[in-house]
């Protein structure tokens, strides 16, 4: 099914947790992230997989999958076809917990996007996210510092070389230039500036789990292989920024959306998106 319809918000709770603790904070600012395997409750994760199946693109893929269609997969962005689960995410109580207790300056909502992986999808090779590094335009220069935050959530899990996520932890101490490479991180070319040796982490995460990930932080996703028993893995990521100048995806809220956001998430929608020729205006100053 389409989901053309009002803003509808799950009315049970999300995830096992209410906050982050210490350690995972201070974690996060050592390695770049935080792993929370099996953090949704039974309610939310089968609410999430089934708004996720249901949504008319991904089901037609799924019904129509046979040998002819390995390779294939979904892939939406932004992800405005949320139904109440998925929109429940972007306020949650436990995620604002957790951007409060790492990002000390006022957050936006970027953007959102949404994957169904099937069968003999090639892998994600190794690189960051974070958007204004990528360009040199000085508003990207002047963000480069800047909190791009991404919360990847997999609501069916994933066994490690099918479809997982793998991170180098710690390499979002590693000034980011042009010239900075995943071969070179593991290689021990930046271990000195990281101050310690550089070296990836496979995944392995049950249904229901989360990833709370600085964008700075290279990684990489590995291929679903022909013969795996999961006949598909479900991504969602919601991505926020610190307050700022619009990032390359940031995307437009709808009247619809803002209409009916509390003040929470008001504040959350409060930004421009991007657009054509946004970076030439005046820089903005940082909060």
């Amino acid at each position: 099914m389409s989901r053309n319809c009002p803003v509808a918000f799950a009315t049970g709770r999300l995830f096992c947790l209410d906050e982050p603790s210490a350690e995972e904070v201070a974690s996060f600012h050592r390695d770049g992230f935080i792993v929370y395997p099996d953090v949704c409750t039974d309610e939310a994760r089968e609410g999430l997989i089934e708004e996720v199946l249901s949504y008319d693109p991904v089901a037609e893929l799924l019904n129509s999958a046979t040998k002819s269609a390995d390779g294939q997969y979904f892939f939406e962005r932004p992800w405005n076809n949320r139904g109440p689960w998925g929109h429940a995410l972007i306020d949650a109580p436990f995620v604002q917990a957790l951007l409060r207790a790492t990002v000390k300056n006022p957050i936006q909502f970027c953007h959102s996007a949404l994957n169904v992986a099937l069968r003999g999808v090639d892998r994600v090779r190794y690189h960051m996210d974070h958007h204004h590094w990528v360009h040199e335009n000085p508003v990207n220069i002047a963000e480069r510092d800047g909190y791009y935050i991404q919360i990847l959530y997999y609501p069916n899990g994933f066994r490690c070389g099918d479809r997982s996520l793998s991170i180098i932890p710690g390499s979002h101490k590693v000034a980011p230039t042009s010239v900075v490479t995943p071969e070179r991180l593991l290689s021990g070319d930046y271990d000195e500036e990281a101050g310690r040796r550089l070296e990836e982490r496979a995944l392995e995460l049950p249904p229901g789990s989360m990833v709370y990930l600085n964008a700075r932080v290279f990684h990489g996703v590995e291929p679903k292989p022909l013969d795996t028993k999961q006949d598909y893995r479900i991504f969602v990521i919601d991505i926020f920024k610190e307050a700022g100048p619009p990032h390359r995806h940031t995307q437009v809220i709808s009247d619809e959306w803002m209409a009916q956001a509390n003040p929470v998430r008001r504040q959350l929608f409060d930004r421009d998106p991007y657009t054509e020729g946004c970076w030439e205006s005046q820089l903005r100053p940082r909060y």
